[in-house]
């Protein structure tokens, strides 16, 4: 055992980033050796489209949790590769509706069974670690770390 696992709770964000990583890796391998070029940054963004069928730039930004500038540098990749497209929103200029192209669309045909495998694959690891997720996720939402933090520290 190395001297981050052996630190226990207070490594977490490290060994989630490191785990996250493999399986990013991993799924890119699995990928390839489906013959599909995805890469799995790409996952929430094709996903949530295909679930939503159109969304506005902060619709996507909200369902995927991420930043609008890092929605915004993800959505432009995909639009490069001509997988999404975007339009505008006859009601409000302003705003931009994006969608699947149908290239797009093919893609995530293709991905579908890999997609199912991929879940047995997880699975096969555990099946309390998306329950402890969303224990850690609802539990910040009502107070973040630092909230926390500062609370014992002032106690």
């Amino acid at each position: 055992m190395n001297v981050i696992n052996e630190s226990g709770i207070l490594a977490i964000s490290t060994r989630l980033q490191r785990l996250a990583d493999q399986i990013r890796k991993d799924g890119l391998l699995i990928y390839k050796a489906n013959g599909i070029d995805f890469e799995p940054k790409w996952f929430p963004v094709i996903y949530t489209l295909h679930q939503k069928s159109i969304l506005s730039v902060v619709e996507i930004a909200a369902e995927i949790g991420y930043s609008h500038p890092s929605t915004i540098s993800l959505l432009k990749e995909l639009e490069k590769k001509k997988l999404i497209r975007s339009r505008k929103d006859k009601s409000d200029e302003r705003k931009r509706l994006l969608v699947l192209t149908e290239k797009g669309t093919e893609l995530v045909t293709q991905m579908q069974p890999v997609w199912s495998v991929m879940t047995e694959a997880l699975s096969s690891f555990t099946t309390d670690l998306i329950k402890a997720i969303d224990e850690v996720e609802e539990k910040m939402e009502q107070q973040s770390f630092y909230q926390r933090a500062q609370s014992i520290k002032n106690k």
